[in-house]
């Protein structure tokens, strides 16, 4: 039924939105107690992000709805085998967000200061385990003829998956640097030039590094094929160019293309899962895929009318927040 293909596209779109838009997000929380030298500039930093950051969460809240209800078996064992580190990727994005918001509530220095490590450490929190979450989707993790997860949270835990996440830190501090130099005020901005470009190519090795990892995975034999090729260069690529660009100080292009590795790299993968959504590596004939992980027909049906109606909003919501705090932040008026 093409409608489980039609919502494991969608999935995938919307997990790239989300890497996209939280991953400068998450960029620059990495990256805010080590660019700035004052208090000032690391409050500039933090309004840069400041009005929109909770508009990017929409994007993760929609690809869990999404995947609750149009594969509910696929949500049931990945969110019970993986129950750990989502509790420790929600326990980030808790920090993190109260982290933001609270910092310069009070003005002494040790508090403000506790708080910008608690922003780090809750923005590399979650990008980390986000990172090895679809490490191991992709490499495959114990489960059951029954759909059942027999791992544990140490599971998570091996060489390709630690890899994939240095691969997302790298890429997002890539992000969050691009992200600075368009938005931040100047102090912010020459620092995520700087920053951008100092990390680019250690991102671009690890990349490079990680795809070849890929594409040898046991898990991937059968599934690299010419699109998925093209996915790969064109992260790398994207990720050339944008220095390129940034060194033509033409800073919004940079951004753009970053933006286009990231979304290179997570469609890269869903293209490699497919049509499988979660591997097993106890025996490759017990892989949840689109057609044993999916809803019924009907409800799949009558998402795709919710979808229909939803989606616009959220985009036109997007859109419109993003012209309004589409200029760079000013001193005068940083209000974090």
């Amino acid at each position: 039924m093409w409608l489980r293909e039609l919502w494991f596209i969608l999935v995938g779109i919307l997990f790239t939105g989300y890497f996209i838009l939280d991953g400068f997000d998450y960029g620059v929380g990495m990256l805010h107690p080590f660019i700035h030298r004052t208090d000032g500039e690391r409050r500039a930093s933090l309004s840069a992000i400041g009005p929109i950051w909770s508009a990017n969460e929409v994007w993760l809240v929609a690809a869990a709805g999404a995947l609750f209800a149009a594969f509910p078996i696929w949500y049931g064992t990945m969110f019970s085998g993986f129950y750990l580190a989502l509790i420790f990727i929600l326990f980030g994005l808790i920090v993190r967000g109260v982290g933001i918001e609270y910092r310069s509530q009070d003005k002494n220095p040790k508090w403000r200061a506790t708080w910008d490590w608690l922003i780090f450490a809750g923005s590399s929190l979650v990008t980390v385990l986000w990172a090895m979450a679809f490490a191991n989707l992709i490499r495959g993790v114990p489960i059951t003829a029954h759909h059942v997860y027999v791992g544990n949270f140490g599971t998570l835990f091996n060489g390709f998956s630690l890899w994939t996440a240095l691969s997302f830190v790298l890429i997002f501090l890539v992000q969050g640097g691009a992200y600075l130099a368009v938005k931040g005020n100047p102090r912010s901005r020459k620092e995520g030039r700087r920053m951008a470009g100092m990390m680019v190519w250690p991102a671009i090795l690890a990349l490079i590094i990680w795809f070849t990892w890929l594409d040898r995975l046991p898990s991937s034999v059968g599934h690299v094929d010419t699109l998925a090729i093209i996915l790969e260069g064109l992260a790398v690529l994207a990720l050339l160019m944008g220095r390129l660009m940034a060194f033509l100080t033409k800073f919004v292009l940079a951004f753009v293309l970053s933006s286009v590795s990231i979304a290179a790299i997570t469609l890269n993968l869903f293209r490699l899962l497919f049509p499988r959504v979660m591997v097993s590596s106890i025996n490759p004939h017990f892989s949840l895929t689109i057609y044993n992980a999916s809803s019924t027909t009907y409800t799949l049906q009558i998402m795709s009318i919710t979808a229909l109606i939803i989606l616009p909003i959220i985009l036109g919501y997007q859109t419109w927040l993003y012209w309004v705090f589409r200029k760079p932040v000013k001193d005068e008026e940083m209000g974090y």
